[in-house]
C-alpha cells in the first residue's frame, strides 16, 4: 500500500477538519505541527516522521524533503499498544505489534519510535511516528528530550484549545449584548409612543373635562383602553420572553389532543374575529395527539391566530384556518390567513429579535413582532420546528411541527386541562 502526499493547501479540502491541526496553525507560517517533527526528527537523528490527531482526515508527514500531508489510509489508532506508557521503542513488549500495524500502510523501516499524545485527564488525542533505514537504536537521552518536547505540545494544544473555545464564547456573548441592547431600544421606543396618548388624553379629561362632550368622553376613554391593552400585552410579552431567556419557563411535555389547545384559542378570539367581520375556522380534527407542553403550544397558536386575524382584511371576506395532519416527522399544524402577506425580507427578520419597525395590522393594531420570538422559543423547547410561508397580498401560512404523541405517557385528560388552564 503506498501514500500519496499532498501539497498543503492545494489538495487538502477537508483542512477545515483538521480542528487541532488548525489551532497548531498548520496552514500558516507558525506551524507548529512542521516545527515540532522537524525538531524531533533532528533531535532522534530519524530520517522521517508523521503525526496523527485522532478523528482527523489528514496525516503530516515530515522528512528531509520538506513537511506535506497524505490522507488517513484507515484505523491509524496506536493507542492499544501503548499500555499506559507515553513511547513505544525496540524495549516495549508490544513493539513487534506496532510494526504489523503501521506495515500495512507501506511504512517500511528498520526502526521504530511512537509516542503517545496524551492529555492532563488521560485522553489521548494522537500519536507521533518517527522512523528510517538506519540499524542503531534510539539513544533514550534524545527519547526523554522528545518525549519533554511532546508534552510541551499537548500543553500548547491545551492552551490553544482553551483560548479558542474562550475566544468564541467572548464573540457569542458580545453578539449576544448587542442583539439585546437593540432589542430594548426597540422596545423602549414602542413603549413611548402609547404612553404618549395615555398621559395626553388622561391630562385632556383631569383638567377640560367640562369642555367634552359624551361622545368625545367616549372616544377617549376607547382611545385609552385599547392603548393600556397593547401596552399590557407587550409587557407581558416582553415578560415571557425574559423568563423564557433566562430558563424560568418549564418544559413539561404531556400526550394530548391538538384540538384542545385550538378550541381554547378560538374560544378566546372568536370576538375580536367577529369584530373585525373575519371568518375563524377550526379544522383540526379530533384524535391527533401530540408530545408536547400544551401551555407552550396553545400559546404558540394563540399568537399565530392571532397575528393572522390583526392582518387580514375586514371587508368581510377575509378568513384565518387552522389546520393539522400526521406526517413522517410528527404532527404538522398550520395557521393559514387571506391577508396582506409578506416579502421575502419580511420573513427573514420575523423570528429575529432585531425587529426594527413594528407593522400595523388592518385595523391599526401595533406589534413588536415579540410574540413570534417567544413562538420561536417554544417550539425549539417542544423539538419542533416554525416556518412561515407567504405572498405578498395573498396571505401568510405558518407551519408548525411537533413531536407526534408516545405510548409511554397518557394523554391529558379533560379535567386536568381545566387544571393546566388555571395555571396559565
Amino acid at each position: 500500500m503506498k501514500v500519496q502526499l499532498l501539497e498543503i493547501g492545494s489538495e487538502t479540502e477537508q483542512l477545515s477538519a483538521c480542528k487541532i491541526s488548525l489551532l497548531l496553525g498548520v496552514f500558516t507560517p507558525m506551524n507548529q505541527v512542521e516545527r515540532f517533527l522537524r525538531f524531533s526528527r533532528n533531535m532522534l537523528g530519524a530520517e522521517q516522521a508523521v503525526l496523527v490527531f485522532h478523528h482527523e482526515p489528514y496525516i503530516w508527514y515530515s522528512s528531509a524533503h520538506g513537511f506535506k500531508a497524505f490522507c488517513s489510509p484507515g484505523e491509524t489508532c496506536l493507542s492499544p499498544y501503548f499500555e499506559a506508557l507515553n513511547f513505544i521503542d525496540h524495549q516495549h513488549s508490544q513493539y513487534s505489534n506496532l510494526v504489523q500495524h503501521v506495515s500495512q500502510f507501506g511504512v517500511e523501516a528498520k526502526r521504530y519510535l511512537a509516542f503517545d499524545l496524551r492529555l492532563n485527564d488521560g485522553t489521548s488525542i494522537g500519536h507521533a511516528l518517527f522512523f528510517d533505514q538506519q540499524q542503531k537504536l534510539f539513544n533514550p537521552e534524545d527519547i526523554a528530550t522528545v518525549s519533554d518536547f511532546t508534552n510541551s505540545l499537548i500543553h500548547v494544544i491545551e492552551l490553544k484549545a482553551e483560548h479558542a473555545e474562550l475566544k468564541e464564547m467572548h464573540e457569542q456573548q458580545v453578539a449576544l449584548n448587542f442583539s439585546k441592547t437593540k432589542f430594548f431600544q426597540i422596545i423602549a421606543h414602542d413603549l413611548r409612543a402609547p404612553f404618549h396618548g395615555l398621559l395626553g388624553f388622561s391630562e385632556v379629561l383631569a383638567q377640560e373635562r367640562e369642555t367634552l362632550d359624551d361622545s368625545s368622553v367616549q372616544s377617549i376613554a376607547e382611545y385609552l383602553y385599547d392603548t393600556a391593552q397593547s401596552t399590557y400585552n407587550l409587557l407581558e410579552s416582553l415578560l415571557n420572553w425574559a423568563m423564557a431567556e433566562g430558563g424560568r419557563f418549564i418544559y413539561h411535555p404531556i400526550n394530548f389532543e391538538l384540538k384542545q389547545s385550538s378550541k381554547i384559542v378560538c374560544d378566546v378570539l372568536n370576538s375580536l374575529a367577529i369584530k373585525k367581520n373575519i371568518q375563524l375556522i377550526d379544522q383540526i380534527e379530533e384524535g391527533i395527539k401530540v408530545y408536547a407542553d400544551i401551555n407552550m403550544i396553545t400559546s404558540v397558536i394563540q399568537n399565530l391566530v392571532s397575528n393572522a386575524l390583526k392582518f387580514t382584511p375586514t371587508d368581510g371576506t377575509g378568513r384565518v384556518i387552522i389546520q393539522a395532519s400526521e406526517c413522517e416527522d410528527g404532527v404538522h399544524i398550520s395557521v393559514r390567513d387571506t391577508g396582506l402577506g409578506m416579502s421575502q425580507a419580511q420573513m427573514d427578520q420575523l423570528f429575529q429579535q432585531s425587529v426594527t419597525a413594528s407593522i400595523k395590522g388592518t385595523a391599526g393594531e401595533k406589534g413588536t413582532g415579540l410574540g413570534l420570538v417567544l413562538c420561536k422559543r417554544f417550539i425549539d423547547l417542544n423539538h419542533g420546528q416554525i416556518f412561515v410561508d407567504s405572498t405578498e397580498g395573498e396571505g401568510t401560512t405558518f407551519n408548525v411541527t411537533l413531536p407526534t404523541a408516545t405510548s409511554a405517557h397518557q394523554a391529558l385528560a379533560q379535567e386536568q386541562l381545566k387544571i393546566e388552564q388555571v395555571k396559565v
